[in-house]
């Protein structure tokens, strides 16, 4: 595993579904990369949340983050021109792994941006779909035990400090979700804490 390419729709989703996971990987020595379509205006101001996400990324060991430009909420718009755009980074980095927002979910960005990237990565030997909160339909087969970076993943969820309360689930902000989630999902995957997975195309 040399290199590794995390796809969102907005900042923070990585941190949400697979920040442990790249951390982990990130202390290894795997070159990490994240693509993030929109800056996530529609939840905060641009230039902040671009901020917040590049201050996460070091916290994560990611080697650079790599901006989509799009604007948020209205990626089915823009669906060739985003598979062009993930297509153009693939062959750029040739990722072993590539990580992406779970294709079944609330969110029209998140749905878009996993469809886009079925076609973009259909080159790639090992395809992840992670869950956030929005994601429908998901029965993960792969779990990741992130028990020694979970502390790094509060931290990068932290980081988006503009986020942390933007839950609508009255009394649990953005970290205590991650933290839930990170049990339930260790529960099933036979850890203590875990990121899961739904495997897109694996190669063993």
């Amino acid at each position: 595993m040399n290199t590794i390419l995390a796809l969102a729709a907005h900042p923070d989703d990585v941190e949400i579904g697979c920040g442990g996971t790249l951390a982990a990987y990130a202390g290894k020595g795997v070159d990490i990369h994240v693509f993030v379509a929109t800056d996530g205006a529609k939840g905060g101001e641009g230039k902040v949340r671009r901020a917040e996400q590049e201050a996460s990324a070091r916290i994560l060991g990611v080697s650079k983050v790599h901006w989509g430009g799009f604007n948020d909420t209205e990626l089915p718009t823009v669906a060739d021109k985003l598979i062009e755009c993930i297509e153009s980074l693939v062959a750029a980095l040739g990722p072993d792994m590539v990580f992406v927002n779970h294709y079944v979910d609330t969110h029209q960005d998140h749905r878009i941006l996993s469809r886009a990237a079925h076609s973009a990565t259909r080159f790639v030997p090992n395809i992840l779909a992670y869950e956030t909160p929005t994601s429908n339909e998901f029965d993960p087969s792969v779990f990741m035990d992130i028990s020694t970076t979970m502390e790094k993943k509060r931290q990068a969820l932290q980081a988006h400090a503009s986020q942390v309360e933007r839950t609508n689930i009255q009394g649990m902000n953005v970290l205590d979700i991650a933290e839930s989630t990170a049990h339930f999902r260790g529960l099933h995957g036979r850890l203590n804490s875990a990121e899961a997975f739904v495997p897109i195309r694996m190669q063993l």
